[in-house]
């Protein structure tokens, strides 16, 4: 099994550090093979790949969801850390305010949930029950309910997967200002190609258990789709998934590139 460390030595300038973990769930193969990975304090890392490539596994795995789950390696992250799902998991029996403090041991709990609220654009929902709210505000329900933790690191999968395009990108410019206030390092987990450029500072690739690609972008802030040096990213990142990038092509729903394109 990985062994998980609250604190990083020696690697005290990283958040996450993960060497040659292997994970796999049956005898036909691993899913993970030998997978390392490192990423800073504040740096916001997206990850893309074909179904089964082990994204969603490597997610469980800096989670310590998969400790049940055969392999070895070593996974080392921070005290804190928060996961945001595709779905937003509250409560339909608990108001949005208690959902978003579920847990938190803190006298002053309350106190912050109202203001992660507010961060997230439901100052005033604190009292609705969760079938009240639409979907991009469920989202933003449970964003406040990971950002309230203070996490030094923030998992993501497919948070907004789910979403209409216009919520989706509302979304991406909510995302961008949070972590600019709060500063964890962030793992996005996606299939949006478009998602990955807009909000990250590094792309990855996963094939095969491993890292196949590992991309910086140097975009600056304002990313636009119009830009040639984001098609050309796009270019090479699709070509990275198997994917030809047909620019004569509508792209519905801004360029997301589907499971079904991926696969």
């Amino acid at each position: 099994m990985a062994s998980y460390a609250g604190e990083l030595s020696p690697h005290q300038d990283a958040a996450v550090q993960v060497t040659d973990l292997h994970r796999s769930f049956n005898k036909a193969g691993g899913v993970l093979n030998g997978l390392d990975l490192e990423i800073a304090p504040g740096e916001f890392v997206a990850l893309l790949g074909r179904s089964g490539s082990g994204k969603s596994t490597l997610l469980r795995a800096l989670a310590g969801l998969d400790r049940g789950v055969a392999g070895t390696g070593r996974v080392e992250v921070p005290a804190k850390v928060s996961v945001v799902f595709q779905d937003s998991r509250l409560l339909p029996w608990k108001r949005v305010l208690d959902n978003v403090v579920l847990g938190l041991r803190a006298g002053d709990a309350r106190e912050r949930g109202l203001q992660a609220l507010a961060e997230v654009g439901l100052d005033g929902r604190d009292k609705a029950w969760p079938h009240e709210l639409s979907g991009g505000e469920q989202q933003r329900a449970a964003l406040a309910r990971s950002l309230v933790r203070d996490p030094e690191l923030l998992l993501a999968d497919e948070p907004f997967g789910a979403l209409d395009a216009l919520t989706r990108i509302r979304m991406h410019t909510l995302l961008r200002k949070l972590c600019e206030v709060h500063q964890p390092a962030v793992l996005l987990v996606t299939h949006d190609v478009d998602e990955a450029i807009v909000l990250a500072d590094r792309v990855i690739v996963l094939d095969g258990g491993v890292v196949r690609h590992d991309a910086r972008i140097e975009l600056g802030t304002r990313r636009s789709q119009a830009d040639p040096a984001f098609a050309r990213l796009r270019a090479q990142l699709l070509s990275e998934l198997g994917v030809e990038d047909d620019h004569d092509a509508p792209r519905p729903t801004a360029g997301r590139l589907s499971e079904r394109a991926a696969s």
